[in-house]
């Protein structure tokens, strides 16, 4: 039974792997994507920012319409799609066609995602439960950042068609795994969605969403530009940016790790104050960033900061609406990609604008109202713990 639940919890992470490695692989590769589509950079954002906001708008509702429907079945359906979408990105060379076939699969992310948490979880005992779903939140870490200096190598080393091929060849090997390996589990027991909408009537579920939207604008809105930033700013060839991209990526999951110690112990502490240490690399990054070894290091920092913050987004909304754990997981993949959307736009505006250099002032604008939020909640959630003690 042990060995059972390792492969479908092992499945299930490199399932979300596939799903977040489709949406946020192709962030190494926007300039060359501009090239090759022969558009600007700023419109090849939207394969980031449209999908992100696709996202975004089915988080709540996609999980809840599937909710009742048996889940291996549910799970095939999602990386069907998704399979599809990604040979036709392989094949096409309209770029309209290249974001419709991005942005149809981005409907169905948010099932299999929040779907791969509620399995992983009920796949063990409940004491086992969060050691599960944070295996299964590594691969949502790897999906954002590892695939990217991947997809960037296959793009520099062979082709851009191979880079594309990536994608369907890892949801293929997980449809071809969830097919064999995975057995039917029919739906238990289902929360009505009035029960699971309610915790929407509650101010610290608000203050608790616009908190992660700004994290992941802060973040995003300029990893988003990473590339181009090292290509522009730092004057990195494209070999020394795949490996930043990788440093970053493997940061992040020293980062995914740390972040489970840090909310275990002190949580509040860790929370209050991410957005003064990112803040404080960011104004670091905003006068250095033309230097290649403070840039590296600051990418390492970086990444490091970048996988706690993407734990404290799943712990801030879910800790917020712990009596619907699947609507709160759908609440947080929504804002995650709300965040990712406004600060990809944002960060593009400034780029156009101003200049690749100052797209570090979304992140710096998004963090001021990140502490806000948090700060807003937390006044809220004091005076409740002092009254119970």
């Amino acid at each position: 039974m042990t060995k059972r639940n390792n492969l479908l919890i092992f499945i299930l992470t490199i399932g979300v792997f596939g799903i977040l490695n489709t949406e946020m692989g192709v962030i190494g590769i926007l300039p060359d994507i501009a090239d090759h589509f022969q558009v600007s950079v700023s419109k090849a954002g939207l394969l980031v920012s449209l999908f992100a906001l696709v996202v975004a708008i089915s988080g709540p509702t996609m999980p809840l319409l599937f909710s009742g429907i048996e889940r291996k079945k549910v799970m095939l359906l999602v990386l069907g799609v998704f399979l599809l979408g990604n040979i036709v990105s392989v094949f096409t060379s309209n770029f309209t066609v290249l974001l419709i076939a991005r942005v149809i699969p981005a409907f169905f992310h948010p099932i299999y995602c929040s779907l791969a948490f509620s399995v992983a979880a009920d796949s063990v005992s409940k004491e086992e439960a969060p050691k599960a779903v944070s295996k299964v939140f590594i691969g949502v870490s790897a999906g954002m950042v590892v695939g990217v200096p991947i997809v960037s190598f296959l793009n520099n080393a062979v082709s851009f068609e191979t880079a594309m091929a990536f994608f369907a060849i890892v949801n293929a090997l997980v449809f071809i795994a969830t097919l064999l390996f995975v057995p039917s589990m029919h739906v238990k027991e289902v929360l009505t969605y009035g029960e699971q909408l309610s915790v929407l009537k509650k101010l610290n579920t608000w203050y608790s969403i616009a908190a992660v939207i700004f994290i992941n604008s802060a973040i995003f809105g300029i990893y988003s530009y990473l590339a181009e930033y090292l290509q522009t700013v730092t004057k990195m060839s494209s070999n020394i940016i795949s490996l930043m991209l990788f440093i970053y990526g493997g940061a992040n999951i020293i980062g995914n790790i740390l972040a489970g110690k840090l909310l275990t112990k002190s949580a509040i502490k860790s929370i209050v104050s991410f957005p003064f240490v990112l803040g404080a690399v960011y104004i670091i990054l905003f006068f250095t960033g033309q230097f290649t070894i403070p840039m590296a290091i600051i990418t390492l920092i970086w990444g490091i900061l970048a996988g706690v913050g993407a734990n404290i987004n799943q712990y801030w909304i879910t800790s917020a609406a712990p009596e619907a754990p699947d609507f709160a997981n759908g609440l947080f993949l929504s804002s995650c990609n709300i965040g990712t959307t406004i600060g990809a736009a944002v960060g593009g505006l400034f780029i156009s604008e101003m200049g690749t250099q100052y797209v570090v002032l979304v992140g710096l604008l998004s963090l001021i109202l990140t502490a806000v939020f948090i700060l807003l909640r937390n006044n809220m959630d004091s005076p409740a713990k002092q009254l119970s003690k």
